[in-house]
């Protein structure tokens, strides 16, 4: 029996001291490099997609390159498809909203804030007035000089950011495509990174990680976009100007639990207030009735039929997985917080896999017991008083 000395525990602790330095450092890093890391990763979670139809092709006799092409061609259609479809429709909604905006002004400022201060006592239409405004800023010139300031910032970056983001674009076909070629190779290079007797139990976690994300991501986009068709054909047939566009919003951000339903609900009512000038009953029942359709749609058939329990994340975790995500590493944290949180709650329940067989959970004495169902498991040997050897 060999002797843990401290010396050993001291290297030891060093030892895993350094691979944590090492992943917070990755982190920094990436935090840093967020910008110009967020087509990489669009590209990577495209070719990590478009893999298994790759991999299909293959067994039946095409080479790599041309399963390769037929799948980067069919992807590229299917976006230039929805592109001619939904570019009209959401330009035509744009201009509907452009018409429609000096005659909401106009019952905001004269039926909607007047009743607003009938009913609550505050003054606001007085907050609008040239002359409060001018004197507000004079008494906060300080502040308002600093918000400025931000302001000319903020608009001076933006033309930078609008040229990294056509940057971007063009990137991102350019990546998919070497992505989606050399995906067989990226894979074997990464695992020829794994130390041999730790090979076995990682191939397992990836499989697993791959099989959640594999039915979360791909279940989740069809659930979006269904919602999205529901939404949108439902605000429509209801009478609603704006229904295309606020459908299509409601639909996209669904991914976040409730998040949808609730943005959706609210542009939707503020949108029958302004169209009606007014309070119109029936309009704000049919739009009740779309969402309320929409959310048992989700939760009885779309999501346990397609999405399924397999990435096993309490919503709470997930609206918390994309808040930290976005606070951490901006935009493109929201974008890894969901495949980072289904990986690591395969890793948590394999770590509960083996504290469930640990020493320290079974005890010293652990002995092989029947559960309910008759099934062998490890537990501790405890022997009650009529059982104890005489």
């Amino acid at each position: 029996m060999s002797i843990v000395t401290p010396e050993v525990e001291i290297a030891l602790f060093l030892r895993r001291l350094k691979w944590v330095v090492l992943a917070v450092f990755g982190l920094w890093v990436m935090g840093l490099l967020a910008p110009i890391l967020t087509p990489f990763v669009i590209a990577l979670a495209l070719a990590w997609l478009g893999d298994p139809l790759v991999d299909w092709l293959e067994a039946r006799g095409r080479s790599r390159n041309t399963a390769v092409v037929l799948v980067f061609v069919a992807m590229v259609l299917l976006l230039t498809l929805a592109l001619l479809i939904l570019v009209p429709l959401i330009q035509r909604q744009i201009v509907t909203l452009a018409a429609a905006w000096p005659q909401a002004q106009q019952w905001l400022l004269g039926t909607a804030l007047p009743w607003i201060e009938q009913k609550s006592g505050f003054e606001l239409m007085s907050w609008l007035e040239p002359e409060r405004l001018i004197e507000w800023v004079r008494s906060h010139w300080q502040q308002a000089g600093g918000a400025a300031s931000a302001l000319f910032g903020y608009v001076s970056r933006s033309g930078f950011a609008m040229v990294a983001l056509v940057v971007n674009l063009a990137l991102l076909p350019i990546l998919t495509y070497y992505f989606l070629r050399d995906w067989d190779k990226l894979v074997e290079r990464v695992a020829s990174l794994i130390p041999r007797n730790h090979i076995e139990i990682v191939s397992r976690l990836a499989r697993e990680s791959n099989d959640v994300l594999g039915a979360f991501i791909r279940g989740q986009i069809v659930v979006m976009i269904a919602l999205g068709v529901v939404y949108a054909a439902g605000l429509t047939m209801a009478g609603l100007n704006l229904g295309l566009l606020i459908g299509l919003v409601a639909g996209l951000i669904s991914f976040i639990p409730y998040l949808g339903a609730t943005t959706g609900v609210v542009l939707a009512v503020l949108a029958a207030l302004v169209q009606a000038q007014g309070f119109d009953l029936q309009l704000l029942v049919l739009v009740g009735v779309v969402f309320t359709v929409g959310q048992l749609l989700e939760s009885y058939v779309l999501t346990p039929r397609i999405v399924g329990d397999k990435i096993g994340l309490h919503p709470v975790a997930v609206i918390f997985a994309v808040m930290a995500g976005g606070q951490l590493f901006g935009f493109l944290g929201m974008l890894l917080a969901l495949p980072a949180a289904a990986v690591i709650n395969v890793l948590l329940r394999y770590a509960h896999e083996r504290y469930r067989q640990s020493e320290l959970y079974a005890g010293h004495g652990s002995a092989i017991v029947l559960d309910a169902r008759g099934e062998p498991s490890v537990g501790p040997a405890i022997l009650s008083k009529d059982a104890e050897p005489k």
